[in-house]
């Protein structure tokens, strides 16, 4: 079983992205709360309970090596406005740090959502996971019905590798039910052209 990987700090102009804790519950919640009309494709906690059993959860999966889970910081307020994680890690060369990883579970408040903030947080974590963990391959992994999401994902440049079919939950069904998933990726060879398509996107400033 892989060692949880080790909490850090993702520092942008717009955002932060901090090791999640149990201390970003009231923030969390508030800004799932505040306007849920953005959702409906991506599943997001409601209420301060829900959130802090998802924090909670998102922490044990940590504990096990599954995921890293961030909050993210909205810098002009010092708030936390969303969530985002590196899950579906492998390990091929033994080391301590994985070959690839998947960059999913992202959320923003519905106030967040436009200001550069998403863009500037896949940028930290495709730059961390490119130059500091020197993986092969972000995978990047969506509902393949949620257009809003694969749009954003190949405005950044990823490719598009094909839909895996009843891959995960659908996050809008009433019961429990498969999705069919939208599987995008950018590989080491391609990080310098997708950075910086991202920094030109950000005005050149992170």
């Amino acid at each position: 079983m892989p060692l949880p990987l080790e909490p850090t700090t993702l520092e942008g102009a717009r955002v932060r992205l901090e090791p999640l804790s149990l201390d970003h519950v009231d923030d969390l919640a508030e800004a799932a709360g505040a306007d849920r009309s953005t959702y409906g494709l991506t599943w997001v906690p409601d209420g301060t309970s829900a959130t802090r059993d998802y924090v909670s959860a998102l922490l044990a999966d940590h504990a096990a090596g599954t995921v890293l889970p961030f909050a993210q910081i909205d810098v002009a307020s010092g708030r936390a406005v969303g969530c985002t994680r590196y899950l579906d890690m492998h390990w091929w060369r033994g080391r301590p740090v994985p070959d690839e990883v998947e960059i999913g579970g992202t959320w923003l408040a519905r106030s967040a959502q436009g200001t550069g903030i998403n863009t500037e947080a896949k940028f930290l974590l495709f730059r961390h996971a490119f130059e500091t963990f020197g993986v092969w391959r972000v995978q990047i992994v969506t509902d393949a019905r949620n257009a809003r999401s694969r749009g954003g994902i190949e405005s950044v440049g990823a490719s598009f590798e094909g839909i895996l079919r009843n891959h995960r939950l659908v996050a809008d069904a009433d019961e429990p039910s498969p999705r069919q998933a939208a599987v995008y990726s950018v590989i080491s060879d391609e990080w310098p052209v997708v950075r910086d398509r991202l920094l030109s996107k950000l005005g050149g400033s992170v």
